[in-house]
């Protein structure tokens, strides 16, 4: 039990799993917040029935003239228990908001106890933590402590009264402020909105609570500021107010998440009334956001990303230390991993065989921490530290002394077998060998190597420093240990790692592909290709498939592409004209040399701008045997999407990823997969197998990347899902 809560000294009030409540003398008592299974407290329904029993309790004893309401943790209430969701989101809507006005009354209870209320905060109180605190009379937090409603941010909004008593404690703009962004705030930050009455040194926490408490009960205006909170909002100029907001919030709302919209309808519908009519909006409207295809997928991709780090630790297991690393290969892939290497405290050595290649990789480490400077994320001595902890060599000097390797030359199957050879000979014999291939095979790369269950595959995502997935590619002789070392290295660089099974593109180009087949055979057959682009951005991605070429390099994609559907013959052979192709032939590679689908200028910031380009249109009429067709928005999403989503379900079926989770997580961090959607899996799931064997259908004579796998039938026929 921490500083803050010393509710054992006294007699038991209520004594149950979640919460204990005892006498401090002189007629207060103490709630405590203090899960008996748990590191932290959240709101599950053992806390929410026992938050009512323990106030009935406390209504029942005599004598009481105060509650101080605290947590045994080191944080207050970190929420809703989001395992939870599952079972109460399939309920019909008038069955959840029941549910949510049931769990409501253990608040409205707290609110009624005819003695006043002390919430002494002393760490995160989010959600439904921070619900609890606007129930109480009066608000104290630590310096240390964090309040905030980030329901937003799962495609939902407050369900336990925040809606309701935010704005009649803070007023209706910083209620519309916290809920829309889902962003904590500190303790200085909540006193001066009012949302906390004072702050105190967390050794002093505790203390100024009591302080507080025992003056409150003292005096009769806790009674005053409780008798508010329960009329309607009493403000001028909440229509204009109201107005504004929900211009704003629409202009920066992400696409297909409706909840911050919504959460600002709800606040006007519900400012004209009083506590217990504005609760039952809110329960009503929680309802309707909880059933939306935005709050199912990033609830899951919530619990999602809890499994995939608990996966990771598995996977960490038996990793040998990492205390320096090598990278072959320097320019701005080589840069930006020592960068990241070194940023995060692991000393690394770029070796390359030019040394314009090698000043390219320091160039760019140093725009990357000169960048974080700027920022004011790092101090200068800092910024020093990390550039000084980077090596820039031309000969293998030191790398006898490296712990991991991380081979990052040009993607070319001869001259990758002529370094990995030439550096495990120079190594120690238990340092582990990876390569950054995006497309050769991992077994293929390891055929010269003495000691293959060394060898493992790293595929970082460009930029580096930026995009947070990391794919360990398991080959066949991969040892445990091997793929446990990158697994931690990955970790320690602050990224995702997703273990994955050796094959023609891994997991993630792997899926890719069949959906840039789409887009390439909608070309083919007369699609206008900023028109796809407009649907697929419309739809959720953050750019379409031709601007996505231009931004990649199309030689890149192309160059991918026909190694991995080499692996695919029978699947994914293309048999009409490749648009991309087109482009290569005519030397229009996309951003990095201004010409692509789009043609690019540099804007006054230096960065390119994209522009219509007439002379692609000519290029691809060479392709399209039919001419220009007109094809719907949703027949273009259709066509792009039921492809990734039948790979991704082979993918699973093969093993090439353990878990649907893992997958869909992957797509999310690697390519951007729109969020509302959850991922690939979540998506099939949302539409219904049985919907996606119905396009198979309607699609199939396209080509054999549309029909979906027997096991998918299977799934459709007895209503399976991923989830």
């Amino acid at each position: 039990m921490n500083a803050v809560s010393q509710a054992a000294a006294g007699a038991g009030v209520f004594d149950g799993q979640s919460i204990q409540v005892r006498e401090l003398g002189d007629g207060l008592v103490e709630l405590c917040f203090d899960a008996r299974d748990g590191a932290i407290n959240k709101f599950d329904k053992r806390t929410v029935d026992e938050l009512k029993q323990a106030v009935a309790a406390i209504a029942g004893h005599a004598g009481v003239r105060g509650v101080l309401m605290s947590s045994g943790k080191d944080g207050f209430i970190v929420g809703a228990d989001i395992t939870e969701f599952g079972a109460l989101f399939s309920l019909p809507p008038s069955e959840l908001a029941a549910a949510n006005m049931e769990s409501n009354k253990a608040f409205i209870a707290l609110e009624a106890l005819p003695v006043p209320v002390v919430v002494a905060i002393n760490g995160f109180a989010l959600g439904g933590g921070l619900e609890a605190a606007l129930a109480a009379d009066f608000r104290v937090m630590s310096t240390a402590a964090q309040a905030g409603l980030p329901e937003v941010k799962l495609g939902l909004f407050p369900g336990f009264g925040g809606t309701v008593r935010l704005p009649r404690i803070a007023g209706m703009k910083v209620a519309i402020e916290w809920i829309t962004s889902g962003k904590p705030s500190k303790a200085e930050a909540a006193k001066e909105v009012g949302v906390a009455d004072a702050i105190a040194e967390p050794a002093k926490l505790r203390e100024q609570a009591i302080d507080l408490l025992k003056a409150a009960a003292a005096g009769t205006g806790w009674r005053t500021r409780r008798e508010a909170r329960l009329q309607p909002v009493a403000e001028a100029g909440l229509a204009e107010l109201f107005a504004t907001s929900k211009t704003a919030i629409t202009g920066r709302s992400p696409r297909h998440q409706p909840a911050a919209l919504a959460a600002v309808e709800l606040l006007e519908q519900a400012a004209p009334y009083g506590r217990d009519a504005a609760l039952q909006l809110e329960a009503d409207a929680f309802a309707r956001i909880a059933k939306t295809q935005a709050a199912s997928s990033l609830v899951q991709i919530f619990l999602n990303d809890q499994f995939v780090k608990k996966a990771s630790k598995t996977n960490a297991r038996g990793a040998r230390p990492i205390r320096n690393a090598t990278v072959l290969g320097a320019g701005i892939m080589g840069g930006g991993i020592a960068y990241t290497s070194a940023s995060r405290g692991i000393p690394v050595r770029m070796k390359d065989i030019r040394q314009e290649q090698l000043d390219l990789g320091s160039s760019e480490a140093g725009k990357l921490v000169g960048k974080q400077v700027s920022i004011g994320r790092l101090r200068q001595e800092q910024a020093d530290a990390v550039l000084k902890a980077i090596g820039a060599q031309l000969d293998y000097a030191g790398v006898d002394t490296t712990d991991v390797v991380v081979e990052a030359v040009v993607e070319n199957l001869k001259i990758k077998h002529a370094v990995l050879s030439e550096v495990e000979a120079l190594v120690r014999p238990d340092a582990v060998i990876a390569s950054n291939t995006s497309s050769l095979r991992i077994d293929d790369l390891a055929v010269p190597l003495a000691r293959p269950e060394n060898f493992v595959g790293m595929h970082f995502f460009n930029p580096v420093p930026v995009m947070p997935l990391v794919e360990v590619i398991r080959g066949a002789r991969t040892s445990d240990a091997a793929v446990a070392t990158i697994v931690s290295y990955a970790l320690a660089l602050g990224k995702t790692p997703i273990v994955v099974k050796d094959g023609p593109g891994f997991l993630v180009n792997r899926i890719l592909t069949p959906y840039m087949q789409g887009f390439g055979q909608l070309i083919a057959h007369g699609a206008d290709f900023e028109k796809v682009d407009e649907a697929l951005e419309s739809f959720g991605w953050p750019m379409g498939p031709a601007y996505l070429n231009d931004v990649v390099g199309m030689d890149t994609g192309v160059h991918v592409a026909q190694i991995i559907c080499a692996g695919f013959p029978d699947r994914l052979r293309r048999t009409w004209k490749d648009p991309l192709g087109v482009m290569v032939e005519n030397r229009r590679f996309g951003q990095k040399n201004g010409v692509g689908f789009y043609r690019y200028e540099t804007d006054p910031k230096g960065k390119p701008r994209k522009l219509a380009s007439p002379e692609s249109y000519e290029l691809l009429r060479s392709i399209q045997e039919g001419g220009p067709k007109a094809f719907s928005p949703q027949e273009m999403i259709e066509r792009m999407m039921l492809p990734m989503i039948i790979e991704s379900a082979r993918c699973l079926e093969e093993g090439v990823v353990a878990s649907a989770p893992e997958l869909d997580m992957a797509m999310l961090l690697g390519v951007g997969f729109p969020q509302y959607l959850g991922g690939p899996l979540k998506y099939a799931d949302w539409l219904g197998l049985k919907h996606v064997v119905a396009l198979s259908e309607r699609y199939g004579s396209l080509g054999p990347q549309y029909l979906v796998t027997p096991r998918m039938r299977e799934m459709a026929s007895a209503s399976d899902t991923y989830y």
